[in-house]
């Protein structure tokens, strides 16, 4: 047997010009830089995005800053538990429901996003990680499923049940140039 990977089309899916992409975002959501990014149906609890959003919520009132949060994806299973946590949220203001994602937007939202988020509690292979490497955006990613493997050391790994640990890697890659670089490179 030869195991072929899943891939991603670099026609697309690269490093682009980082302030023409963050024009676009703006322009298309209103959505300024810089944020943390996840894409993904909006699915409870599969999808983890409660628990992100409790990171989200101690980082901000951990460090005052300015980053938001972005949630692409459409409504699913569960959903309303995510726009509930989400409304209920201090930093309600600084979450951002972009709803469905078309696929030509996604290389923008990428290249434009300050580091993409994958708490996800499985994945077969999960494409969003490695699309979001090739554009240059540096990725947290949960090391369940095939995760662990797809993205190898080139993202900051977390257990996605661990709301603390989730909430230390979003501060770490908000903070922490020189392994926001690091990974970016890594994920080349």
């Amino acid at each position: 047997l030869t195991v072929i990977h899943n891939g991603i089309e670099h026609s697309r899916f690269h490093p682009g010009i980082p302030a023409a992409a963050r024009e676009i975002v703006r322009s298309r959501w209103d959505l300024r830089s810089p944020y943390f990014l996840y894409l993904s149906r909006l699915e409870h609890p599969a999808k983890n995005h409660v628990r992100l959003i409790e990171a989200f919520n101690a980082f901000k009132k951990e460090t005052g800053s300015p980053w938001d949060l972005a949630l692409g994806g459409s409504d699913w299973h569960g959903a309303e538990v995510i726009h509930q946590a989400a409304a209920e949220s201090p930093y309600a203001a600084d979450i951002r429901f972009l709803g469905f994602v078309a696929d030509e937007a996604l290389p923008d939202l990428y290249r434009a996003a300050g580091a993409f988020v994958y708490p996800s509690m499985f994945e077969g292979f999960g494409l969003p990680p490695v699309e979001a490497m090739a554009c240059g955006c540096p990725v947290i990613s949960s090391i369940r499923g095939s995760l662990r493997e797809v993205v190898g050391r080139s993202a900051l790994h977390i257990n996605p049940e661990n709301v603390a640990e989730i909430t230390a890697a979003l501060t770490t890659l908000s903070t922490d140039e020189t392994k926001r670089q690091s990974l970016i490179e890594a994920g080349f």
